[in-house]
């Protein structure tokens, strides 16, 4: 009895890429994830108190917040001039804004930056 297997030529499996993934972002996109938002409270807060953020001043904000990511903090409290401004550091987010004067008691900090003008 003799049994004959027939060969097949060999053909490789294709895998198929559902999502591919970005090597290179945008330089726009890569912007935005590192600048600084404000939520709309913290916004709320500054228009109460008449304060208005320039583009300098975001700028100098948004150093400081990167010095305090290098450094591991969480929720730092940042005074710059005469506003204190609350931030999630991992976020990138201030999330409450004081006058300076208002300043009494924080808690649920991990750090405190004073940003020079």
């Amino acid at each position: 009895m003799s049994i004959r297997i027939n060969q097949v030529p060999y053909q490789p499996i294709q895998k198929q890429v559902a999502n591919p993934v970005k090597t290179a972002d945008s330089f726009e996109t890569r912007i935005a994830a590192q600048s600084l938002k404000i939520s709309n409270h913290a916004q709320k807060r500054m228009d109460q108190r008449g304060f208005t953020l320039a583009e300098n001043d975001l700028t100098q904000l948004n150093s400081a917040v990167d010095e305090l990511q290098e450094k591991g903090s969480k929720n730092s409290l940042l005074l710059y001039k005469d506003l204190a401004l609350i931030a999630n550091i991992h976020n990138r987010t201030i999330i409450t804004a004081l006058d300076r004067e208002e300043v009494d008691t924080i808690t649920n900090i991990d750090s405190t930056k004073f940003v020079k003008e």
